[in-house]
């Protein structure tokens, strides 16, 4: 005897609504490293508050290494903005010269599908029934001559 709706192979579908435990634990450590880090800094800028706090703190000497170091961050920042308008050429240049011609291809299309079933609407569709209204007009007038009985329901 044999079941038409059971079947004894488990289900090879998979379910993505819930996240597997792999993409728990990363996320997991994700939080972890992101709490770490945000710790280590509140560490490091209360270490050096107190050290910049001691009365013998050469803070001249600190304070130069800081305008370096903000001297190097607007290099950085600079080549950043550099490469991001070097992309953003990159994308333009990809929409005027691959995405516009596949859009006016489509357009394209559409216009000739559109004029494809004007033209089978107008010469198929159309005789087609016109064809059948004058079949059931001339089938009525037979039913009422009595040439032709009518169907039963």
């Amino acid at each position: 005897m044999e079941s038409g709706s059971y079947s004894s192979e488990p289900s090879t579908t998979i379910s993505r609504s819930s996240p597997t435990s792999q993409e728990l634990r990363r996320q997991r450590q994700i939080l972890i490293g992101i709490i770490v880090a945000i710790v280590l800094l509140v560490v490091l800028v209360v270490t050096a508050i107190v050290y910049l706090l001691q009365p013998a703190t050469p803070t001249d000497r600190i304070r130069d290494i800081f305008i370096i170091f903000m001297a190097l961050e607007s290099l950085v920042l600079g080549l950043v903005l550099v490469i991001l308008i070097v992309q953003l050429a990159r994308l333009i240049n990809l929409l005027q010269n691959e995405i516009k011609p596949i859009l006016d291809s489509t357009n394209e299309t559409v216009s000739t599908l559109r004029g494809t079933t004007e033209f089978l609407s107008n010469n198929l569709v159309e005789p087609v029934l016109k064809m059948n209204e004058y079949f059931a007009g001339i089938q009525q007038a037979l039913k009422m001559i009595g040439l032709v009985r009518g169907k039963k329901k």
